[in-house]
């Protein structure tokens, strides 16, 4: 029997809180058994699982986003590499961007304020992601900021995007929701209102490969050099 979805997406940091103040209390290693729960979740239903959680390794501690299959194994970790604000006190960050084939496509990995430079989709882009994923905990003044960086994701690699941000206050934070899928056009296919809790449940569109103009990866120059010049 098919599943009624094929892939289900958390915020960042979901299993245990967005608390800077307690992450080491709310640290979750891989095996233990917190995962556990909804890895077996995962397998009952049939559904591959993205899922924000800190993550303990040793005596590290990561902001991590987990890839579960629909088997219920967890196939990949992407630890956060650009930490946002205080997070760098509480967080070690990670090292290499992450793909992950999952739910027959061939996911690119994000967290949060990785949406917001370029160079990291467009990283997962060229090196074969067809879907990227954000996982984010934004908060009040910057839901703008994400509105526009999924879309210009999408539409900067010609692949659909994503977002699933949470929603409600934390920390003395209030987080803005707006979980939206963009199209590779960077046509805003569903979305969530800003701060309402809401679950979206929508096919998200295989992307075609771009042509002509149009195809920005294919006419990417190999290199690109920059000339600084000196003030006249």
């Amino acid at each position: 029997m098919r599943p009624e979805a094929d892939l289900a997406i958390f915020p960042e940091l979901f299993l245990g809180g967005y608390d800077l103040a307690t992450v080491e209390q709310t640290a979750v290693e891989l095996d233990g058994p917190e995962l556990e729960v909804v890895r077996r979740a995962a397998a009952e239903a049939g559904t591959a699982v993205l899922i924000g959680l800190a993550e303990r390794d040793g005596d590290r501690v990561a902001n991590s986003l987990v890839a579960i299959d629909e088997a219920g194994e967890v196939v990949a970790v992407h630890r956060k590499i650009s930490l946002w604000g205080d997070e760098t006190d509480s967080f070690e960050a990670g090292a290499e961007l992450k793909i992950v084939e999952l739910a027959g496509r061939r996911i690119g990995l994000l967290i949060c304020y990785e949406i917001e430079f370029p160079e990291m989709a467009r990283s997962l882009a060229i090196a074969g992601a067809n879907l990227l994923v954000t996982s984010s905990a934004n908060m009040a003044p910057y839901f703008a900021d994400h509105q526009l960086s999924a879309r210009a994701r999408a539409l900067d690699n010609r692949i659909p995007h994503c977002y699933v941000n949470r929603v409600g206050s934390e920390m003395g934070l209030e987080f803005v929701g707006g979980t939206r899928v963009v199209g590779s056009d960077g046509t805003v296919l569903e979305e969530a209102p800003e701060r309402d809790e809401c679950l979206i449940v929508t096919d998200v569109p295989v992307p075609e490969r771009a042509e002509g103009p149009a195809d920005y990866l294919g006419n990417l120059p190999p290199q690109l050099s920059v000339a600084v010049l000196p003030r006249s």
